[in-house]
């Protein structure tokens, strides 16, 4: 059970919890909490030949919606241009396959989402 914390100490309990879901799919996870001039990434992935950039989100309950529905265009847009930026500085051409995911962590229960949304 995820007990209450303040938000630092929540976030990197639920993105640890992902993280361990990520590995235990079949991931391997390069970067925790990347961060960058352009944004933050919090977990960078390869899963085969696809570099996946996951975005964690967390609520404690359903009241306000899915914590997925918080992943908006403008929080897209930073994270593609943080993708880029490692995507570059890790010396990986255009043609490299990429993937942006979302893992709704809802309580206890992770949702995972594939493909959420579209370089952009």
């Amino acid at each position: 059970m995820i007990r209450e914390y303040n938000k630092r100490q929540l976030g990197a309990r639920v993105e640890r919890l992902v993280e361990a879901y990520l590995v235990d799919h079949g991931f391997e996870v390069l970067e925790m909490n990347y961060r960058c001039r352009q944004g933050e990434i919090d977990i960078i992935a390869r899963e085969g030949d696809y570099y996946v950039f996951v975005e964690v989100k967390y609520r404690k309950s359903g009241k306000y919606g899915s914590p997925a529905e918080a992943v908006g265009a403008s929080k897209q847009k930073r994270i593609c241009r943080a993708a880029q930026y490692y995507l570059y500085h890790q010396g990986l051409g255009e043609f490299t396959p990429v993937r942006f995911d979302v893992a709704s962590v809802l309580g206890e229960e992770i949702t995972y989402l594939r493909n959420a949304f579209d370089f952009g």
